[in-house]
């Protein structure tokens, strides 16, 4: 995008479209620290409660939100003329595509665009129905495709524990706890109402700990991982708003409190290595500890453990000595 911006010109040339308010701000922050040489490039955020006047044309040359804003300043607000638009991003193009609502918007927006527009698609995982999408979307394209599975998990240890109960669970990651705040940890939960629960009781154990939840608000949300970022709270308690593109350098520790399930409970193979990925970055190596308490869930593990063909490794959290080692 910042190659293909005109400075002198002032109006919107460029647009990116993220799943998530905190994906549009990361991304928003790298093009700033990219075109700081750049003076005169200005960027915009088309996201929930950036509120303009009516009726003003925005002069930014490049504009980054969330599909529903971002239709919202091309029709109705007409804040951004979409036919001068030069290059149309659609990140993460597979939870675009998996979410209904930002499928139609994105849509609804590229048809808006001039014929001669650039469009490029980002995602981290390429399902058929993303390549559906990306044909109606991006006619003829080219196609660079990263050999990403293998890479990622082979700087990630994989081990799970053995747990009857979600007290059980609970146990064992106090157990783990002081092995794994080494840096940081991210702790994924199935569901909000176990997020909170888990938050709170790792707090009366006089833990810090950030919860972050899609129904908090965004800029709580936006402050809450800011300040994990910064390293304030060494852990972070999470259900999956927080599994893609949030990156924390210092994580080195993933817990899958609950094993990722799609909503008629098979395994979410994408969402784990997506999980599991915020970990291992850039080559470092990480840790992840699944967490397993029925015949259900050590079913999903083996399934996960098939698709990757990875051998995941059972962890007695029970053995210091075993817990020091995989800290090491």
């Amino acid at each position: 995008m910042l190659s293909r911006v005109e400075t002198a010109e002032r109006y919107p040339q460029c647009l990116c479209l993220s799943p998530t308010y905190e994906l549009a701000l990361q991304t928003g922050k790298v093009i700033e620290q990219m075109g700081k040489f750049h003076p005169e490039l200005k960027l915009a955020y088309a996201v929930r409660g950036n509120k303009l006047e009516r009726g003003q044309k925005i002069s930014e040359q490049i504009v980054i939100g969330t599909p529903g804003t971002v239709l919202d300043w091309c029709s109705k607000l007409k804040f951004i003329d979409p036919k001068k638009i030069k290059v149309f991003v659609l990140d993460e193009a597979d939870v675009m595509i998996a979410t209904q609502g930002h499928q139609d918007q994105s849509i609804r927006i590229q048809r808006m665009l001039p014929r001669n527009c650039q469009m490029l698609l980002f995602s981290a995982t390429f399902e058929d129905s993303v390549w559906k999408f990306a044909q109606k979307v991006v006619p003829d394209p080219n196609v660079i495709k990263l050999k990403r599975e293998e890479e990622t998990l082979d700087t990630i240890k994989q081990y799970y524990v053995l747990c009857n109960s979600r007290d059980e669970k609970f146990q064992a990651l106090c157990n783990l706890y002081g092995a794994i705040t080494i840096a940081q940890a991210m702790i994924f939960c199935h569901t909000r109402k176990t997020a909170s629960w888990l938050a709170a009781e790792l707090s009366k154990e006089g833990h810090q700990v950030a919860l972050l939840s899609g129904e908090m608000m965004v800029e709580q949300r936006a402050a809450v991982i800011e300040r994990f970022r910064e390293g304030k709270e060494k852990v972070l308690v999470t259900t999956n708003v927080c599994a893609r593109g949030i990156d924390v350098e210092q994580v080195s520790v993933v817990i899958n409190f609950d094993l990722p399930v799609d909503k008629d409970g098979n395994p979410d193979n994408e969402t784990y290595l997506h999980r599991i990925g915020r970990t291992g970055r850039f080559g470092k190596r990480g840790l992840a500890v699944n967490m397993v308490d029925s015949k259900h869930s050590m079913n999903i593990l083996n399934r996960i453990q098939e698709h990757f063909n990875k051998k995941i490794e059972r962890l007695d959290t029970d053995d210091l000595d075993e817990i020091e080692k995989i800290a090491n």
